[in-house]
Formats: C-alpha cells, structure tokens, sequence
C-alpha cells in the first residue's frame, strides 16, 4: 500500500505530496509555495521590528508573524526530515493493511479511521475559513491596511500600485501558507488515533488469552502468543517514540509561542471597540485553541489507554495461568506501568492537565496585563 493510499492517512500525505514536501521535489511547486510564503516572513519580521503603531496594530501583526514563522518552521522540519517521516508513513501504511486484514480489529480501525479522516478534513475547511478571514479583514478596516503587515526596505507598501498587488499576492499565498499548517496538525492527531487501534489490537489479543490446565501443545501455543504480544507491545512503543522524536520540538515551539499569543489576543479582545476587530480577534484566538486542544487531547488520550493495557491483564484469568506464562504477563505489566507519551521538547508529556495549567497561567497574565494597562 502506497503512502498516499492509507485511508487513516492520507488526507494530509495528499497535501504533502502536492505540494513536493515528500519523495522527489518538483522544483516550480516549491518555488511558488514554499519560498515565497517564507519570504512573506521575512518581510514581516522586518515590520515587526521597525513597527511603531498602537497596541492592537502591533498584537496582531506579533500573531500573524508568529504563526508564519510556526508554519515555515514545520514545513521547514519536514523537508528536511523527508526521509524520517516517508520512513514513518511507510511503517503506518503496512501496519494499516495488516490490521485490516484482522476482522477483529477492522471495526475498532474503521472507526478511528473516519475519525482521523473527518478530522482532516475538518481542519483543512477551518483553515480555509479562517484564512478568508484573513484575507477580507483589511476590506472592512478604515485606510488602506495589507491582510499581513510587510516592510519592503525602499518600497511603500501601500502606494499604488505596490500595494494592489501585494495585497493580491498575499491573498494567493495564504492558501499554501494554510496548506503547511494544518496538514501537521492533522498528521499528529490521526497518527495518535492510529496509536491507539495498535492498543486496542493488542488488548483484544490479551483478552483472549484463557487460563486453565493446558495440554504441553497448549502450554506451547499459549507461550509463543504472549511472546508475540510483548513484542508487539514493544512495536507500539516504538511507534509513540518516532512519534514522539517528529512532533516533540514543533509542540515546544507551540507551547512556548501559545501563552504568549493567547494573552495578548485576549488583552486586544478586550480592549477593543470596532466589531470587524472582535470577530476577527475571536476567530484567532479559536484557530489558535482548536489547534493545541487537538495536540493535548489525543496525546492524552494515548497516555490513558496505554496505562490500560495492565488493567486488561489483570482483569484476565491470570491466576489460572502456569508460573512461565505469568512471569511473561508480569513484564508486559511492568512496561505498562511506564505510559506511551507524546512530550513538549522531550520532557513535559502532553495531558489535558498540562494544557488546562497552560491556559490559566495565559489567563493570569492577560488579567495582570489588564490591570496594568488600567
């Protein structure tokens, strides 16, 4: 099974692949996706830094610089790491046909799978919508404003006729600067949903094991099967370490550039008069919500079920088992007790909890922001 035809998937290797993120570049769609929407960066960081307007004027191009230098980072990671993740893709791809094959697990997969996909997709329609939003704010804005504030050294931006067509241009690269942000967002969540049809597989293999006084055959059979679950529960740990070694340091970015943006959005929100601003400021602050609650929830959703499987052992017919087959069931048990986690820069694993500290210690800040500007 070819990459881009794994159903749980392929959604976002599609998008990938379009756009010659992976397997051999095709240099024009390169050069008209991700070169100039890295340029765009550029020439925002530049505006940031000679940027002497108000307070709101200055929050929002802080976010949309921030968020381009997010998403040319990660594209940036996966271009370089192109082999790694082909590598992983490849590994999810065979593993996929294999439980396919398994008419056990096909409904549990089935259903994680239209989830994944639904999930993608999803996302990709809520990237859409937020960058038309992007892109119609500055007609509703007073004066000539550009959808993302530039500076060109040497060159008005907002004289005719610079201005018309950077304001066009920047409307065509907002569609492939969506394109290099929310397919890794999806590819993360539909890899954990993945992670946890292997967990379900193997915890449907341990409940069917049964106790009792086997023949030697028997004794045999039972052995080799608990022996193939253990190395398939060392498949899936594994899997959750690659995993874990392609998200860690784009979640560390995104933890340490979330606090920060969702404080000032907040503060601009609650400051602000015009309605056009707030739904826009609203429509931010949700993209930016949607896009970590779906890191931390299905991280901590891998978390969970990982520290299930010792429960799905214990609450098994092990008492009945011989002294060999128990010390086996016991590593499995003991390795269990470790959970599979998805870490922030390979040291905080990623939980509901921590994402609900995250907020409040943003709410915090926005509350003594506020005050101070009062």
């Amino acid at each position: 099974m070819l990459i881009e035809e794994c159903p749980i998937i392929g959604v976002n290797v599609k998008v990938w692949l379009f756009w010659s993120y992976l397997r051999r570049p095709r240099l024009i769609r390169f050069l008209v996706g991700y070169i100039p929407v890295a340029l765009l960066n550029v020439f925002q960081f530049a505006k940031l830094y000679s940027s002497a307007g108000d307070m709101s004027e200055l929050i929002i191009n802080g976010y949309f610089t921030v968020l381009y230098f997010n998403l040319v980072l990660r594209t940036s990671f996966l271009v370089i790491n192109r082999r790694k993740f082909e590598k992983f893709f490849e590994g999810v791809a065979i593993e996929y046909e294999r439980l396919e094959r398994n008419n056990e697990i096909r409904p549990v997969l089935e259903r994680y799978t239209r989830r994944g996909r639904m999930l993608s997709m999803s996302n990709l329609w809520l990237g859409a919508f937020i960058s038309a939003c992007f892109v119609t704010y500055p007609l509703f804005a007073p004066g000539r404003t550009l959808p993302y504030a530039v500076s060109i050294p040497g060159v008005d931006v907002l004289a005719s006729p610079v201005y018309e067509v950077l304001f066009v241009l920047q409307v065509y690269l907002t569609f492939p600067a969506c394109c290099m942000y929310i397919p890794f967002t999806s590819f993360y969540a539909t890899c954990t949903l993945f992670a946890l049809v292997q967990i379900a597989a193997l915890k449907q293999r341990l409940g069917r094991i049964r106790g009792g006084a086997p023949s030697a055959g028997e004794s045999r059979t039972l052995f080799v099967e608990l022996k193939e679950c253990l190395m398939y529960h060392k498949q899936i740990i594994q899997y959750v370490h690659d995993l874990n070694s392609l998200v860690t340091y784009i979640c560390l970015l995104e933890f340490l550039s979330f606090g920060m943006m969702l404080c000032a959005l907040l503060f601009l929100l609650s400051i602000s008069n015009q309605l056009a601003q707030m739904i826009m400021i609203g429509s931010y602050i949700f993209m930016i919500l949607s896009q970590m609650f779906a890191f931390y929830w299905h991280a901590h959703e891998v978390l969970e079920q990982s520290l299930g499987i010792s429960d799905s052992i214990y609450n098994g017919a092990w008492p009945d088992f011989d002294e060999s087959i128990r010390k086996k069931l016991i590593l499995i048990i003991a390795r269990a007790q470790r959970p599979m986690a998805i870490k922030v820069g390979n040291v905080f694993p990623m939980t509901l909890e921590m994402f609900q500290k995250l907020l409040n210690v943003s709410y915090s800040y926005f509350t003594l922001l506020r005050r101070v500007y009062n």
